[in-house]
């Protein structure tokens, strides 16, 4: 694509006056930085619409002049998908003052929220309301709802109440000519033909830009139990988390795990940050369990499930939190494992899933494998284990120089993804494709899979004018 000629840059910016455009230099820079530093874009001009209207106004503009769009909410992501590209041609759309709660419903349990809500604010809003709306992520005090919605975020609760195509159901979309889809239906049953909601959940904004939606709400706890449990291997996590499964009757919310040097990593950058135990352990996981029923079966439930554990030397020790502040410091132990890292100097990130039962293998098996790619690295492997997605995690070995291993990105994951391939997994479990993935994954997708994607992204976008360049290629 050309520069953006001078007069679209005014017409776009007419749409959402001054107060609404961005073209400041300094100003623009932090939407045109990726989280980890790992892209920086560039672009004449961000836009901040404040209404569904608005949007469609700028796409209708855009796609005249063939100009563009990065759709970007809170711009958490970690595989470039809401970064621009270096060329200067297309410009940023940022939903962020999109950002209200257009209506609550508890009987029908549902909220209808704007793509700029922050996810914590709608958490706050649905709480207000007496229910739950249980998305949890680390970023949830940034990132927005349109974000989650067009990577399809996962978080801590998947377990439990899915990702975020399971708490979706109705979206509004700004199609790529201008047009706009109500389809803000807060049913659960509706059963007229294709879905189309959920070829805009996980597109990056490929396919149209996401403007609102309705989202399920679940009665709020009335009980939670956290616990922090010492196990001698990943083995024994997945063999505990059927356990508590059973035991709970469903009830487990989050299962976690995480091995020492993730544990020695959060307790260097928390200042607040414990260890729980007196004596050290290879591996620990984090349960919570939760229901809407109090008086102590809960309770009971989990000790019951660590009891039986430990009888069958799958819990070395465990505690469980005695109050909403421990419970807090234990999810800490867990949440601040993605800061830490940085500590440690070179990550090698990898975000993939496996069948659960077949999580153990994978790690011993990547492990092994990279020992003989680069002796002495060390493995960090964490995360949602109880939906099978776990943070890969390779850190540079002791004194090596990080610049000079994170140089061997694509080695290292050409190792780790193979071996997710081989293993029935994916080599993006919730952070989506980007422009991180977009590549690779061809590598692992059929021939038929790929030309289904292309052939929707021509239909919908025939002048590739939505977040061109990401998730799939031209």
């Amino acid at each position: 694509m050309n520069e953006i000629a001078r007069g679209t840059i005014e017409r776009l910016i007419a749409v959402v006056g001054p107060q609404g455009a961005i073209t400041d230099p300094d100003d623009m820079a932090p939407y045109l930085v990726e989280w980890r530093d790992k892209w920086r874009g560039k672009s004449a001009l961000v836009l901040r619409p404040s209404s569904t209207a608005e949007v469609a106004e700028i796409v209708r503009i855009c796609a005249e002049t063939g100009t563009a769009i990065v759709p970007q909410g809170g711009n958490t992501g970690l595989v470039g998908g809401s970064i621009p590209f270096e060329g200067g041609d297309e410009i940023v759309l940022s939903l962020g003052r999109m950002n209200r709660v257009r209506a609550v419903d508890p009987l029908n349990d549902t909220i209808t929220v704007e793509a700029g809500c922050v996810l914590a604010d709608v958490q706050a809003a649905a709480d207000e309301a007496g229910r739950l709306f249980p998305m949890r992520i680390a970023s949830e005090g940034t990132c927005q709802i349109g974000g989650n919605l067009s990577t399809n975020a996962g978080g801590t609760a998947v377990l439990r109440y899915g990702n975020m195509r399971d708490l979706v159901l109705g979206l509004e979309v700004v199609l790529p000519d201008g047009r706009v889809w109500n389809g803000l239906r807060g049913l659960r049953k509706d059963n007229t033909g294709y879905d189309l909601k959920h070829l805009f959940i996980g597109a990056e904004g490929t396919l149209g830009v996401i403007t609102a939606a309705v989202l399920k709400l679940y009665p709020r706890p009335a009980d939670r139990q956290v616990a922090f449990a010492a196990i001698p291997n990943p083995e024994a996590a997945v063999e505990l988390l059927s356990l508590a499964k059973d035991v709970s009757g469903g009830q487990v919310t989050g299962f976690e795990i995480l091995p020492r040097l993730g544990l020695e990593l959060v307790m260097k950058s928390l200042p607040d940050a414990r260890d729980p135990f007196g004596d050290l352990h290879p591996w620990y996981v984090l349960i919570e369990m939760s229901s809407g029923e109090g008086g102590g079966a809960l309770r009971e439930a989990m000790e019951t499930a660590l009891a039986r554990g430990y009888e069958k030397e799958l819990v070395a020790d465990a505690t469980i939190a005695e109050s909403e502040a421990q419970a807090q410091q234990l999810w800490a132990l867990r949440e601040g494992l993605s800061e830490s890292q940085k500590l440690a100097g070179g990550s090698i990130k990898h975000d993939v899933s496996i069948p659960v039962p077949k999580m153990p293998a994978f790690i011993a098996r990547a492990d092994r494998a990279l020992e003989e790619v680069i002796p002495g690295f060390r493995s960090l492997a964490f995360g949602h284990i109880g939906d099978g997605n776990v943070h890969y995690n390779p850190l540079q070995p002791e004194g090596a120089d990080a610049e000079a291993y994170l140089a061997r990105w694509q080695e290292v994951a050409d190792v780790v993804h193979g071996i997710v391939h081989e293993m029935g997994g994916s080599i993006s479990a919730e952070h989506g494709l980007g422009r991180l993935k977009r590549d690779e994954v061809r590598r692992y997708k059929s021939e038929v899979e790929l030309e289904l994607m292309a052939s929707i992204k021509r239909m919908l976008d025939p002048d590739n004018i939505m977040n061109p360049g990401k998730v799939i290629s031209p």
